[in-house]
C-alpha cells in the first residue's frame, strides 16, 4: 500500500517574514517603512512561537501553501474537502476517462479477501462495456468505487492548516488521511518551521479533548512528534 504522493507546489515567499510583519503590526504603532527593516534585521522565531502558542491566529492566514496531491482515493479526497476554508481543483470523472483501468487504494485489511480483486476487474470490464455502448463517461462513473484513486490540488492558509493537522493527525483519524496529512506536513515544515512546530493532534500540546473516547496511546503519539521536529 503505497503513501499518498505530495509536492509543494508553491507558497507565500517568506511566509514567516510576512507572518511576523502582520503580528508586529497588531502590537506596534510603527508605519510599514519601519517594520519593514524591524523585519528584515530581526529575528522573529520566538515572537512567531509565542504568537501561535497564544491562539493569536488571524495573523497565519496570510501565508498560503499550494500543495499537488497524488494516488489519494475518493473516500480519502471526500474527507479532505470538508475542510472549508480552502480552494481545490480535483480530476474529473466527467472528463477523465478509466476505459484502459484504474488504481485503488487497498486498505490493508482487504488485501486478503479472496473476492476484492474479482470485483475490481468487473467494475473495469462494466465501465468499459457502458462507455462502449455509449454511456457519457459522467454517467458510467456512477459504478467506480470510492478507492480509486484521484489527484488534486489544494491551497490552505496557515491558520486552516494548522486546524487540519490537528483533526487529522489524531491517532482517531482514518488512516489514510492521516498518512496524507503527515506528508503535507513534512513538505511544510522546513519552509516555516516556527510556524508549524507546533502542529499534530491536541494531545501532544495538552490533554486528550477525547476524553474517555481517546486512542489510549498518547504517549507513543508524543514521542512520535518530538522526534518528528528533532
Amino acid at each position: 500500500m503505497s503513501k499518498p504522493r505530495v509536492y509543494l507546489l508553491a507558497y507565500t515567499p517568506d511566509p514567516e517574514k510576512l507572518v511576523f510583519l502582520a503580528a508586529r503590526t497588531c502590537y506596534s504603532n510603527k508605519g510599514f517603512e519601519d517594520l519593514l527593516k524591524e523585519v528584515s534585521s530581526r529575528d522573529g522565531s520566538s515572537f512567531i512561537q509565542s504568537v501561535v502558542k497564544r491562539g493569536h491566529h488571524s495573523v497565519l492566514e496570510h501565508a498560503v501553501f499550494t500543495f499537488g496531491i497524488e494516488g489519494i482515493s475518493r473516500a480519502c479526497s471526500h474527507q479532505l474537502v470538508r475542510h472549508r476554508i480552502a480552494s481545490y481543483s480535483q480530476q474529473s470523472q466527467r472528463y477523465v476517462s478509466y476505459e484502459k483501468g484504474f488504481d485503488f487504494v487497498m486498505p490493508s485489511s482487504m488485501k486478503k479477501h479472496p473476492k476484492i480483486q474479482e470485483f475490481l476487474e468487473g467494475v473495469k470490464r462494466l465501465y468499459g462495456e457502458l462507455l462502449e455502448s455509449g454511456v457519457p463517461k459522467e454517467d458510467a462513473r456512477y459504478v467506480l468505487p470510492a478507492g480509486i484513486t484521484t489527484n488534486i490540488v489544494v491551497t490552505m492558509n496557515a491558520r486552516e492548516l494548522l486546524h487540519f493537522f490537528s483533526l487529522r493527525l489524531c491517532h482517531r483519524a482514518q488512516w489514510e488521511i492521516r498518512e496524507l496529512a503527515l506528508e503535507m506536513l513534512k513538505k511544510i515544515k522546513d519552509v516555516a518551521p516556527n510556524i508549524f512546530r507546533g502542529a499534530g493532534p491536541p494531545c501532544v500540546r495538552g490533554p486528550c479533548p477525547e476524553g474517555g473516547e481517546g486512542c489510549g496511546k498518547i504517549r507513543e503519539v508524543r514521542e512520535f512528534f518530538e522526534e518528528f521536529w528533532r
